[in-house]
């Protein structure tokens, strides 16, 4: 069993940058792939971003990349989002998900199996 707890989420100004990540315990993450997805208001969650097990591959759904590159760091079990030029259209709840087995990566909501809480991200204009 994994437990995810997403951080450092809170109010960004349009243009504006912020961090957030996630930590995992219960079990290390380190041979699985690990995602970051968002739900806006009134939409279905979508897929942001995701790691590999070993860092050697991401992906991104197209409005974030180059703006949200996704690290791990796997001795600290945890998965960090940095995003920077921040828009209004970012806002939502960030959740971060660790695969339900396998260390490739995936844009798929079903391939994950633990999920954490989210933390809600606000972007200002």
């Amino acid at each position: 069993q994994v437990q995810v707890v997403e951080s450092g989420g809170g109010l960004g100004q349009a243009g504006g940058s912020l961090r957030i990540f996630c930590a995992a315990s219960g079990r290390t993450i380190s041979n699985v792939a690990m995602g970051w997805f968002r739900q806006a208001p009134g939409k279905e969650r979508e897929f942001v971003a995701t790691i590999s097990w070993n860092s050697g591959s991401t992906a991104y759904v197209d409005s974030v990349k180059g703006r949200f590159p996704i690290s791990r760091h796997n001795a600290k079990n945890k998965v960090y989002l940095q995003m920077s030029s921040l828009k209004p259209e970012d806002t939502g709840v960030y959740s971060c998900a660790a695969a339900r087995y396998g260390g490739t990566w995936s844009r798929t909501i079903s391939d994950y199996n633990y999920w954490g809480q989210g933390t809600q991200v606000t972007v200002s204009s």
